[in-house]
This record gives structure tokens, sequence and C-alpha cells, in this order.
């Protein structure tokens, strides 16, 4: 996805076990050669190893992860945090947990974009505030209700967030077990929304592939659970006129 206007549809990897094949004639088995079968083992092992890294970057970008903490996802011009954000939505909304989108009306994402990535629209609270102090009382008011497993708040440019408005959503994340996920406009040097930020993700590359394809990377700047820093990697299909 590469940004609804900003937020493209996920494209599924296909894929399935590579095996040589052998063909039964009239009378006779003709076995794949010792080269044909090592390409084949070879083909196995790679798509084995590709499997095992889409199913630690899932492990580590899920609702899970992210339940309970106050997470940023900033981004520079070249970035899709809406393809990260709305990757948990996916995720939120397979586990039978509410989610709620707060954002600005004259910014709004792209419906059409995050329908065909999977996400239930009709399931999905959507909230304009005016700036970024609205969006965190609007939070506040959603995560308080413990009726939200996951909020996310959509930023605009240069938005900050006051420290005691940060401080009282991390400590209501943690109480009700709900993810705080703020999308930022910014690049990986300038400093996170606070010190309570328990996970800054930061997605700067956007690589066209063919078929209008985008390779969308994000790393982690902070991780306090994790302790490391890690990075994931998402090929996505961008809506119609990207460039």
């Amino acid at each position: 996805m590469a940004a609804p206007s900003k937020a493209g549809a996920r494209d599924l990897p296909l894929g399935g076990r590579s095996s040589a094949q052998t063909s039964f004639g009239a009378s006779s088995l003709h076995a794949p050669s010792r080269a044909q079968g090592r390409s084949a083992l070879d083909r196995e092992a790679a798509e084995g190893k590709d499997l095992a890294r889409r199913h630690d970057e899932a492990a580590i970008w899920s609702l899970s992860t992210v339940a309970g903490r106050l997470v940023e996802i900033s981004a520079s011009p070249a970035g899709a945090p809406l393809t990260l954000a709305f990757r948990l939505v996916l995720d939120a909304q397979r586990r039978g947990e509410p989610s709620a989108w707060i954002g600005r009306k004259d910014a709004p994402f792209y419906p059409p974009d995050a329908a065909d990535a999977g996400v239930d629209l009709a399931a999905l609270a959507v909230i304009w505030a005016g700036d970024a102090v609205a969006a965190a009382k609007a939070a506040d008011l959603l995560v308080r209700s413990g009726a939200f497993g996951l909020v996310v708040l959509d930023l605009v440019h240069n938005a900050r967030l006051p420290l005691h408005a940060s401080s009282r959503l991390a400590m209501l994340g943690k109480q009700h077990r709900a993810a705080i996920v703020c999308l930022t406009d910014k690049d990986a040097a300038r400093a996170s929304l606070g010190p309570l930020v328990s996970l800054r993700a930061h997605t700067a590359s956007r690589v066209r592939g063919e078929g209008g394809r985008f390779r969308c990377e994000a790393a982690a700047l902070k991780d306090k659970h994790l302790g490391k820093v890690w990075s994931i990697a998402e090929v996505c299909r961008g809506p119609d006129g990207l460039h």
C-alpha cells in the first residue's frame, strides 16, 4: 500500500512448495537429474527462508506486539505510514478488536484503498479532530471507555502532543491494553513525540517495482520492549496514478 491517496492494497504473496516432478511413460520412469533435484531443494530452502522472514515480520508488527503501548509511525516524504497503520487495523479486525481512526477532515485517508486492503470500513470508527490536542482528547475518551483495542491518530505536519497528553495516553493504553498509534510526518533525525513513546517505527523507502508494485520498508528507531533495531518490508500495489 503506498499511501491512501495514501494507502494501497497489499499483494498477498502466492506460493507453494517447489518440487522435482517425475513423468511416467508407457514403460519408463523419467526422474529428475541430480542437478535438477538440487535446484529444487535450493528453491525450497529459499522459499522456506522467505516464509520464515515474513512470519518474523508479522510477529514484530502486529496488534499483539503494540497492545498497551504508545507508538509513533514517522514518515519521510517517500514513506508509507498508512501502509503500516492499516496493517494493524486489519490485524485488529481479524482478532475482533474494535478500532478507531482519528484524523483531520481536510486530510483524510482514501476509503476505497483501505477497503481494497481488506479493511472493513463499516467496523472502523472515524473521528475528525481539528488539531493534535483535539485528537489526543478524542483518543483519551475512546481508550478510557475500554471499548477499543486500537486507536490511530493521524497527525498533521509538525504536529506535537503536549507531554501531559502523551503521558495520559501512554498510561491509559497500558491500563486498558490498547494500542495507541500516532502518525507523524518527519525525518528519522527528528525527535519522537516524547519520552513515553514505547516504539517508534520510521518509513522512508518506497521503491517502485514492476506492475505498479512498491516495496515499502520501515525500521524501528526505538523499541523499548524488544530492545533492538529491526526492519520490515512489504510489497504493495499502489493506487492508480501513483508514481
